[in-house]
């Protein structure tokens, strides 16, 4: 199985046509190119490969390493949540 940042790596790789060795967990978003809208169309190519809901709490993201953090929470706290039958708690970006 991928490791979050594989399969992060993926979506940029395929999306914003970035090589592997640009995409260390230190990388600074805005240093690849990936502005405030890009990050948000990232995270939507991010919850359907993942399969998980972004949600309403802003959430600070400025390195690459920022976005598999989230992605790591969201997944455990969705897969946690549905297991229990309940609902997810949501969280949202912040740009800064």
């Amino acid at each position: 199985m991928s490791t979050t940042f594989e399969r992060l790596g993926a979506i940029l790789a395929r999306d914003y046509k970035f090589s592997p060795e640009q995409l260390t967990r230190d990388a600074p978003l805005e240093g690849l190119g990936i502005d405030s809208l890009g990050l948000v169309e990232l995270l939507w190519n991010v919850e359907e490969e993942f399969k998980i809901t972004l949600g309403s709490q802003p959430v600070e993201m400025l390195t690459v390493g920022d976005v598999v953090r989230y992605i790591d929470e969201l997944v455990a706290n969705q897969a946690g949540v549905s297991k229990a039958g309940g609902r997810a708690g949501s969280a949202s970006l912040r740009v800064t």
